[in-house]
């Protein structure tokens, strides 16, 4: 079962590729950026509307 954080998360992120698709981007772009922000939503649990600046340093400092 799905919490409602993912489900949100999963519109979203439709959403965003909706996006990048209609600013022309190239497919390897939007894989790219579509790939970050799945694994964003992973280590987050899918609740990424919030974020602070710290999180996403301890984030990114944590793929290090």
């Amino acid at each position: 079962m799905t919490s409602p954080s993912e489900r949100k998360f999963k519109r979203n992120y439709k959403k965003l590729l909706q996006h990048l698709d209609l600013k022309g981007l190239r497919p390897k772009t939007i894989e790219a950026y579509s790939r970050a922000i799945r694994r964003i939503g992973d280590y987050f649990n899918h609740e990424i509307d919030d974020l602070s600046k710290q999180q996403l340093m301890d984030y990114f400092s944590d793929l290090l």
